[in-house]
């Protein structure tokens, strides 16, 4: 035993050396990161997992690097290997439910973001229920959305999220058949955040669901108006002639 004990300290200062040098690597790799520089980031963050391949941390900025190249199977690869080695890490488990959420596979992503809630410490819920209410709105699944928005509301109705909340849930409204809710919770979302062209679009639809074609009008209009280039707003400008002579 006495002849173990120092290479037991070698080893173990051996290890402490790693870290170290990884962390400098993680260190400079997560400053690429936030400057959008994945290239440089990934080159820093695969010489950190040489060093210390068990290490999380390096698993899930490899996969935020990955992302940023639109590399989206390597990046749930990478998310995967960091769950495997922490399990109850939320950030990692909400980031890839948005993976999955982008991708169209909205059981994958339901499954991801509740277990990031699942977590207690978990400190970003409303961001999760938000996105959970929307895999629920793409499954068709409308009152599984709206209790998820509402969900989100009620952990945090102060949240930056708000006029998309109220969006969603007007979205949800009108999918359902009640044009009358959805105006109310558009209206919500455009006291909030009143230069948000996706609210003024489905305020248009709803109006003109309730056969309000002069308020159906202005609110596509001013939907174009804010955003002419953009993908809703040039929804908005052919929706404008269906309710325009």
């Amino acid at each position: 035993m006495l002849l173990l004990l120092p290479i037991g300290l070698a080893a173990c200062a051996n290890k402490a050396q790693l870290r170290e040098q990884a962390g400098a690597h993680i260190n400079v790799g997560s400053a690429y990161l936030g400057a959008g520089q994945y290239n440089a980031a990934l080159k820093e963050l695969l010489e950190a997992e040489k060093l210390t391949p068990d290490d999380p941390k390096v698993h899930y900025l490899l996969g935020i690097s990955y992302h940023g190249k639109g590399l989206d199977e390597k990046t749930i690869a990478e998310f995967q290997k960091a769950l495997s080695l922490k399990p109850d890490e939320s950030e990692v488990h909400n980031f890839l439910g948005a993976i999955y959420l982008e991708k169209g596979r909205y059981d994958d992503a339901i499954a991801s973001f509740e277990r990031a809630l699942s977590n207690i410490l978990y400190d970003t819920p409303a961001a999760t229920l938000y996105n959970i209410g929307r895999a629920y709105y793409e499954k068709g699944q409308y009152d599984m959305a709206l209790k998820h928005y509402r969900e989100a509301a009620a952990k945090e109705p102060y949240t930056v999220l708000m006029p998309l909340i109220e969006k969603n849930m007007g979205a949800a409204w009108l999918a359902k058949g009640n044009p009358e809710e959805a105006v109310v919770h558009l209206r919500k979302s455009l006291d909030l955040a009143p230069s948000l062209a996706e609210s003024h679009y489905w305020l248009g639809l709803s109006y003109r669901d309730l056969n309000q074609p002069d308020m159906a009008a202005a609110a596509f209009r001013t939907a174009v108006k804010l955003a002419p280039e953009s993908e809703v707003g040039r929804k908005a400008k052919e929706r404008l002639k269906t309710v325009t002579p």
